[in-house]
């Protein structure tokens, strides 16, 4: 079972130009916190653009991709007393994956996603509820019970939140549960470097990042010197390189995993695919690279269509793909 936890977003979709970033103000490509009144200025400017609705949030993604893959996966969080709380359990029910999710008294949080033509993503996120999180919420007999416990640098942004994420980081020691962290955002990792660097050297068993993250978590400009630096922090980690692939280390050996094939509409949830399709493999019982493979392929998936997710019956489509083998390749 793999336990989740992180902050569940009621995503809004929002198809933009380049000079619709340059004129909010925004760096695209990465992910904003904004407050509400920022939240309203975006969506005044958008507004009479197509707009499209869908349950989100980087760890709710890959949690809700594993359920629908047949892995048993529960979700934890926090989602306002609101209509787009119940909407999103709602929808999470629909992906038939359990949750655990807590109600607070702020309204559910939210990420306006902006995608430019090239199909990159810039997030402005509105985190409401996620931000009262607290050890509270946190059930830590599914930490003690999982065989993975799931999170990303996204949870570093309170101090309840991080006190709550840092109770189940040792309960899982105490019960050998397996440590997964993404890194996120390159914003996150920036802001909170060494905190970072103490979590792979204390707890985390597997790390996802991407090169940018890696550089800045490793303080590096190459590739090699990313790579020499996890090895030194993770038994196994993964370095997503965009069109170059990603690279998975595990135990001593390194394995260069292509791209698949893909017409790219939108880059969105890539990250959050890989990460399912990473442990998706190795809940299999497949090898790193083997699980690297399932990885890649169900991001090349992901980046086909419009949104972080699938819908059920593309999620069926892609269940049956995984389990056809549709992600081997030869080497």
């Amino acid at each position: 079972m793999v336990y989740g936890i992180g902050n569940p977003l009621i995503d809004i979709l929002i198809q933009v130009s380049e000079e619709d970033i340059s004129a909010l103000g925004l760096s695209k490509g990465t992910m904003h916190l904004v407050d509400s009144s920022e939240r309203s200025r975006i969506l005044t400017h958008c507004a009479g653009l197509p707009v499209e609705y869908r349950c989100g949030g980087s760890c709710p993604n890959t949690i809700i991709a594993l359920a629908s893959l047949g892995i048993d996966a529960v979700l934890g969080g926090k989602v306002g007393p609101d209509k787009e709380g119940d909407e999103y359990i709602r929808q999470l029910a629909s992906f038939s994956s359990a949750s655990t999710l807590a109600r607070g008294q702020e309204a559910t949080g939210s990420s306006i996603i902006l995608i430019t033509p090239d199909t990159e993503r810039t997030m402005n996120t509105f985190l409401g509820a996620n931000r009262e999180f607290s050890l509270d919420d946190l059930d830590l007999d599914l930490v003690r019970n999982a065989d993975y416990f799931y999170f990303t640098g996204y949870m570093w942004d309170t101090d309840a939140q991080k006190a709550a994420i840092l109770a189940a980081l040792g309960a899982c020691r105490n019960a050998g549960t397996k440590i997964v962290f993404d890194a996120a955002d390159p914003f996150a990792v920036n802001r909170n470097r060494l905190e970072f660097l103490q979590l792979l050297d204390s707890h985390v068993d597997i790390l996802f990042a991407n090169r940018e993250e890696a550089g800045i978590l490793f303080g590096s400009d190459s590739m090699e010197g990313c790579l020499a630096a996890l090895k030194k922090r993770c038994d196994t980690g993964v370095i997503k390189n965009g069109r170059h692939g990603s690279v998975v280390y595990s135990n001593g050996a390194e394995y260069s995993i292509p791209i698949f094939p893909a017409t790219a509409l939108d880059s969105t949830g890539a990250g959050d695919m890989y990460a399912a399709g990473f442990l998706y493999g190795l809940i299999q019982g497949l090898g790193p690279r083997e699980a690297g493979l399932c990885a890649s392929w169900l991001a090349g998936k992901i980046v086909q269509i419009k949104g972080a997710q699938f819908s059920p019956r593309e999620f069926e489509a892609v269940r049956q793909g995984l389990e056809a083998g549709e992600w081997k390749v030869s080497g």
